[in-house]
């Protein structure tokens, strides 16, 4: 096979990324997703798949693509066109629908989760196919339009469309290089449980003078919060950490087997003198695997203008989410939180759910993960740090595995990196 031009790749790569990112495609605002989802099957077909768009009632299209090849082996790749809301934009160095390139890194909402894997795969692909004509194995593509709100639909999609996941193993969205330059590979992810809690104390806003005879949302919503995690972090909730899991020895051998890279990127990219309850090493990485959490998104209530507004709000509002581990279940979590509540006296605050998704991972012991594992040792030359469960979320794995049953992973073909800033402003990779 001819050598590849790995300078043409990385440009074109570059390119149809910043082609990508120019579409304000965010999900939770349902902006710019049918044009999005066109674009992409666009430039799929442009690197020879054969396409068409996957729709379901109340979704915005997906976009799948395949490629045949010459042996009987097939591939599933999965990616997301979505992305984040830009928000706070005044904390962005450039507009994040702009793609900006500056010291060494292309700025743009979406950059890093999760356009520019897509590009990096369609420039590869295409490198492929010019090199050596009909690639080894087929090659199925996934290319949805609502990761960043759980993949509510993505579940009757594949249960719509079976024959069309069909492979020896799947390709998530992908993961990076460590700050000491191994791969690294998830083999799986927690699941997440989204809610929102409102609390309705008065008819309208009152002059903050009444305070000392009138109810405050704001107060009453701090109690209900504090009621659900105690100060020393523990979750109050009774009966949440029954369905937790013990990990496997193979599972926590690999987590011991990642390295002090984990903690010094959290460091370097989140300024952090000091973990939670003083963690360090090994028992800081197992937590980040293992433990599920509960985490306050964002709170409202009240004046949070310039100056002062002196006001007993009304109302107030908090946003949480809450990533589990295997046999967690996110219905069951729900129902949990508001039995807690209406027993420590809050039943007047409302709980509405918002999203969730499943935890779901591949075995360790899995061949296409071996397989996988292997290769990107030789290619990068080091060892691969390994996750057996990412502290992040994905919803469609557990999707697949329940409709189709492919093993899958997360290998190191994005350019991302821990400081990427995904979902938050100067989202960015390394170009």
């Amino acid at each position: 096979m001819p050598s590849l031009d790995v300078r043409s790749i990385e440009q074109e790569a570059l390119d149809l990324t910043r082609e990508l990112c120019r579409k304000p495609s965010v999900s939770a605002e349902e902006r710019a997703l049918g044009e999005t989802a066109d674009l992409v099957e666009t430039l799929l077909k442009a690197a020879g798949f054969e396409t068409r768009q996957l729709e379901v009632d109340g979704a915005p299209p997906a976009v799948y693509g395949e490629l045949a090849g010459e042996g009987d082996a097939s591939l599933l790749l999965y990616n997301h066109y979505d992305v984040q809301p830009v928000d706070p934009i005044e904390l962005w160095d450039s507009p994040p629908f702009e793609p900006t390139l500056r010291d060494g890194r292309l700025y743009a909402r979406g950059a890093c989760d999760n356009k520019a894997e897509i590009g990096v795969r369609l420039a590869v692909i295409r490198a492929l196919r010019e090199a050596r004509g009909a690639l080894p194995l087929t090659i199925r593509w996934i290319v949805e339009g609502e990761e960043e709100i759980a993949s509510p639909h993505f579940d009757a999609i594949v249960e719509q469309n079976v024959e069309r996941f069909q492979a020896d193993g799947c390709l998530w969205e992908g993961s990076g290089l460590a700050l000491d330059g191994r791969p690294e590979i998830a083999l799986g992810f927690k699941g997440n449980l989204a809610v929102k809690l409102d609390v309705q104390a008065l008819s309208d806003d009152a002059h903050s003078g009444t305070a000392g005879v009138l109810p405050s949302a704001s107060w009453r919503l701090h109690a209900a919060l504090a009621s659900i995690r105690g100060t020393d972090g523990s979750v109050r909730v009774k009966g949440f950490h029954d369905g937790v899991r013990e990990p496997s020895a193979r599972a926590r051998e690999a987590v011991a087997g990642q390295g002090p890279s984990v903690e010094e990127e959290l460091r370097e990219f989140f300024g952090v003198e000091e973990f939670v309850d003083g963690l360090t090493g090994l028992e800081l990485r197992e937590r980040l695997t293992f433990a599920p959490t509960c985490n306050i998104c964002g709170i409202h209530a009240g004046y949070g203008g310039p100056g002062i507004k002196t006001v007993l709000p009304a109302h107030a509002s908090a946003w949480m989410d809450f990533r589990l581990v295997p046999d967690q279940r996110p219905a069951e979590i729900f129902e949990l939180i508001r039995a807690h509540l209406d027993a420590e006296g809050f039943s007047d605050v409302a709980l509405t759910f918002l999203a969730s998704a499943e935890p779901a991972a591949t075995e360790l012991e899995d061949a296409f993960a071996a397989r996988v594992i292997g290769v990107a040792e030789r290619v990068i030359g080091k060892p691969p740090s390994i996750y057996p469960l990412a502290p992040a979320s994905l919803p469609i794995i557990a999707s697949l595995q329940r409709h189709v049953g492919v093993p899958g992973l997360s290998a190191p073909d994005n350019p991302v990196y821990g400081g990427s800033a995904a979902h938050a402003p100067n989202e960015h990779v390394r170009v």
